[in-house]
């Protein structure tokens, strides 16, 4: 009976070694945009993916890591903006401890299956007051009131 056990323990951990990556996989598509700013030129980066650039609104697909990505973005006439895809260990995780041992969460952390990004980042951008118009013409605005003057009155 210990045998069949041991057995049975055996098949099961090799089964479930590496959940996360057979489950979930070691790479995840992410979203990044920046809100009013269509075509804003974003670069992604970190240890594990190096750097990679998208134009906004896109869909990358990144290699799972345990860094958090930072991106930064640019566009015309608009002031720099940054954000971060955050890292975050996969629940995924749990199971394999309980179900594939130490092999299993060797596998996941070493394939980076074991992390999950969050879905998307959202990087705000502010315009820069000025920007776009040709030199020297002033902004339009609301024209300021009109108090006619009264022309003088005649002497005499």
């Amino acid at each position: 009976m210990e045998r069949v056990t041991a057995v049975l323990c055996a098949v099961i951990s090799i089964v479930f070694a590496g959940c996360s990556t057979i489950v979930k996989g070691t790479e995840q598509q992410v979203s990044v945009n920046t809100p009013g700013v269509p075509g804003a030129l974003c670069q992604l980066q970190s240890p594990a993916i190096g750097i990679r650039t998208v134009q906004t609104p896109a869909n990358i697909t990144l290699p799972k890591s345990k860094n958090n990505v930072a991106v930064s973005c640019t566009a015309q006439c608009y002031s720099p903006g940054v954000g971060t895809l955050a890292s975050h260990t996969e629940v995924m995780t749990a199971g394999n401890v309980v179900f594939g041992g130490i092999i299993g969460l060797g596998i996941d952390a070493a394939s980076g299956a074991m992390n999950t990004y969050d879905p998307g980042v959202e990087v705000m951008m502010t315009p820069i007051p000025g920007c776009g118009r040709p030199p020297g013409r002033k902004a339009k605005g609301v024209p300021m009131a009109f108090t006619p003057v009264p022309s003088p009155l005649p002497r005499g």
